[in-house]
């Protein structure tokens, strides 16, 4: 019986011995390492660091003097699913606004752009999510706010139907948006 009980250790203690290496090595050959070297470089899974800076230009680098100022700004509602924040124009007047990640430019209704007396200067032909084509009137603001973010000088298409603006990339396209439950947050870059 004894006999019988070391056989079954050394069985054991074998499987263990095989499997032990290739638990070891299939941890080693899927590890990654992050490091901040303040350059354009990667590193390979086997530990080589590969060199990237002809890919990278100056501007891709971070300025850690203003990386990281977050503005949080609370949402007020949702339109769908989609968060509505409050946004001031010209110093004067907020409105709610639907923030449209999908939005190369900032849309306001006609109701907005007569209580801004936005006069309409040119126009605009711009595709809709579904594809279609629209054209819509243009006007300027003098500057667009929002949670301490300001945009200056910027042409807004007016919808005349619309019956909510869209807060577009022509705002926040510097900055990196993250959506909360209860608040949308502007990471500068």
């Amino acid at each position: 019986m004894n006999c019988a009980w070391k056989r079954g250790i050394t069985n054991i203690n074998l499987a263990l011995i095989a499997v032990i290496p290739t638990l070891i090595f299939s941890a080693l050959t899927h590890r990654a390492v992050a490091e901040d070297k303040g350059t354009c470089f990667m590193v390979t899974a086997s530990g080589m660091t590969v060199e990237l800076s002809k890919l990278c230009s100056d501007s891709q680098k971070i300025n850690t003097s203003s990386a990281g100022k977050v503005f949080r700004i609370p949402i007020k509602r949702h339109f769908g699913r989609t968060p509505v924040i409050d946004v001031t124009f010209n110093n004067q007047k907020t409105f709610e606004m639907v923030v449209d990640t999908g939005a190369n430019g900032t849309l306001i209704t006609q109701t907005m752009a007569n209580a801004l007396q936005i006069k309409p200067t040119g126009t605009l032909q711009a595709q809709t999510a579904d594809g279609s084509q629209v054209q819509f009137s243009t006007g300027k603001v003098q500057s667009i706010s929002a949670g301490g973010i300001v945009a200056n000088n910027l042409e807004v298409a007016i919808a005349s139907k619309a019956g909510i603006g869209l807060l577009g990339h022509d705002f926040f396209g510097n900055y990196d948006i993250k959506i909360l439950q209860t608040a949308v947050e502007f990471h500068t870059r």
